[in-house]
This record gives structure tokens, sequence and C-alpha cells, in this order.
């Protein structure tokens, strides 16, 4: 979600949240009152869904519908990941789906998006980039009649006046934000020194790192060592260093790590393991965004990475399908908003992706595709 926006712009000692190896930490909190209520927290976030809490009614499938979905780079996992579902639901559903991908820069959102309109397709598919960028490609849609449905296309999820659009496809950064923060709260048993990683150059990222900060802040047994503020697009060529330079600051004092995107840990890891760091060992990193891939692998091999509070990228995509169907039916937007989830070595059972169950068979009953829900299950 962030390299998208660079386009615009009491507790008992040795309790383990499921992130590996818990923290070493004194017998009591320095802040029992929020510990409390972060393990309690952090404890349903880790739990698998395995009941669906999204809608259950809503309009029959309309027949006959395409759907051009405009990439803001599909070497983007997390747009990348939206895109598929997107096919697959289109699939099951009986529409057409065509992805243009935007290659990354401004020029190339722009065009693809104007390729995207001379398709007169039913609806366009905002994947992963802010569509003020866009603002003439989007006001042609309107004009055409076009409905738009974003995926993290702009910081709320639901619909949006300005820009407009039918809804927005995202979790809630203020969750995201509070449930990485307690995750640190509960790993370290409310004492951390924590080292904060973000992008101040995107107010998305921004916003993000701040909110994660005032929770941190909630916890008097919890030190705010440093935020590094480093570019995503310079993340390879200076995360190595600033972390050299933090680990000799800090040294054993640094214990947790918290980042706006998963991306910086791949980077931290060299350096850690050249300071001799374990994999499984103290900076304890939980990435407070998307959960591609790579990061799910950090995690279940133990290097470097203990958490993430990843999107379910296919169920976000099934919803975009839903929220079309909605809006060529004349109803409103669902509403929905997938909760947040921590994916942990302990829950995540080998997977790459966080993937909840239930919802595929869900949009099928919704659409009038019973045979095709039993067969997803």
């Amino acid at each position: 979600m962030v390299v998208a926006a660079m386009v615009l712009v009491g507790c008992e000692r040795g309790t383990s949240t499921g992130g590996g190896p818990s923290a070493p930490g004194p017998a009591k909190s320095g802040c029992p009152t929020v510990l409390a209520r972060a393990r309690t927290d952090v404890a349903r976030a880790e739990k698998p869904r395995t009941a669906w809490d999204g809608p259950t009614t809503g309009p029959r499938a309309v027949s006959g519908r395409r759907i051009v979905y405009v990439a803001q780079t599909m070497t983007n996992p997390g747009v990348a990941g939206a895109a598929q579902g997107v096919q697959e639901a289109a699939k099951s559903i009986g529409w057409s789906v065509r992805v243009i991908d935007g290659q990354g820069t401004p020029a190339g959102i722009q065009t693809a998006f104007s390729q995207a309109i001379a398709l007169r397709p039913s609806g366009i598919v905002v994947g992963g980039f802010d569509p003020r960028l866009t603002s003439q490609q989007v006001a042609r849609a309107h004009a055409d009649h076009i409905p738009l449905v974003g995926w993290h296309a702009v910081d709320a999820p639901g619909p949006s006046k300005d820009p407009e659009l039918f809804s927005n496809i995202t979790t809630r950064v203020t969750d995201v934000a509070r449930i990485s923060a307690d995750w640190v709260i509960t790993h370290s048993h409310g004492h951390a020194g924590v080292v904060v990683f973000t992008d101040a150059s995107i107010p998305f990222a921004r916003n993000k790192s701040e909110l994660i900060k005032k929770r941190l802040a909630t916890c008097s047994g919890v030190k705010l060592l440093a935020e590094e503020n480093i570019p995503i697009s310079d993340t390879s060529s200076r995360t190595p260093q600033e972390v050299s330079s933090l680990l000799s600051r800090f040294r054993d004092g640094w214990t947790h790590s918290v980042a706006i995107n998963d991306v910086y840990f791949a980077d931290a890891a060299p350096a850690l393991r050249a300071a001799r760091k374990k994999g499984g060992g103290a900076p304890y990193n939980i990435g407070a965004g998307d959960g591609d891939p790579s990061a799910f692998q950090r995690i279940d091999s133990r290097q470097f990475q203990a958490a993430t509070v990843p999107e379910p990228f296919a169920q976000q995509g099934w919803q975009i399908l839903d929220e079309f169907n909605r809006a060529f039916s004349g109803r409103p937007a669902s509403g929905y908003v997938a909760p947040v989830h921590i994916a942990t070595a302990a829950n995540s059972r080998g997977a790459t992706t966080w993937d909840p169950s239930g919802y595929r068979a869900a949009y099928l009953r919704i659409w009038g595709k019973a045979d095709e829900a039993g067969r997803h299950g």
C-alpha cells in the first residue's frame, strides 16, 4: 500500500504472542492496564478467522460485465494480489477482467487509465494509486457513467466523495497502527526500546507512524529510541547503514521495531546478520502493513521479522467485484472492512499470504452461484 502511495506523491514472564520467542522482561509491567487491553486485542488478532464476518446478503449477479483493473504496478505484491483476487472472482461470476499495468510512474498510470476508459468497460478498479493523480481520467470516467472502485486508493475504507469512488477497499490505518503497537507492548511485557521506520514524504505513511508512536506512548515502560525516516525508494541503499548506526547507538537497548511497510526488514536483515544478531531474536520486528510473500517467508523462517499485519489481498479482490455488482444493481456499497490480523510463525502455518476462509462461498451465495459456492466451501 505504501509503495503504491509513492506514486502520488499484569503479565507473566515468558509469555509468548506467537511471534517467535517472547522478549525477556521484568515480572511487572510498566503499564498494566494498557498491557491487559493490548494482550486481549493481540490474542484476538492472532486467531485464525474461521467464520465469515462480512456481508451475507446483496443483489444477485448481473451478467456480462467487463472490468478493467488499472494497476499502479504489478511488481507491487499487494496490487498484484488484489488483481488476482478480482480475476478469480470474475471467473466465478461470469465477468471478464483486463489488467493494465501503470508501470509505477505517474505518466504510465495516466496512460493506463486512459486506455481503460477507451475500452468502455462496465467498471474500473483504481488499483493502488491516488485517483487525484489521474483527475482528468477520473472526470472522464464519471462523465461516461463508469463506476470506480478503489483498492488502497484513498486513506479510508468505504465510499469516497472527493475523489469520487463507489467504494475504497482497505483496512483501517488506525486499526493497523494500533494493533502493531499493541503487539510490541504485549511481546515485550510492557518494557521495550523501539525504533519506528517510516517514509515521511508520504502523508499516509507519516500518519501511520504517528499513530503507532501515539499508541506506544500510552505504555510508560516503552521507550521510543528513534524514528528513522527512510523513503521507500531508498530502503535498499539506506536501511543497512541506518540499522548499523542504530545498533552502535543503542546496542541491546533496541528490542523491537515497527515499520510502516515490511520492505524495511528485508533490507535490514543483512546489517543485523553482519552484527551477529540472531534471526529469531531482538530486535523483534513487526511490519504494520501489506504482508507480502517475502514477509511471510522471513517470519516463518525466523529471519529478522517476527510478525506482520497483512492485508487479505484475495478477499479484497472478491469484495471489489461484489461492490461493482452492488453499483450495477443500484444498491449502496456494502461498507465491509476486514478486521486486522497479525501473522506470526505460530499461526501462519507456512502460508505466504493472509487468505481467511469463508468469503468465496459467501459471495457466491449472495450472487446466486450456489453450485460454485459448494465447490469453494
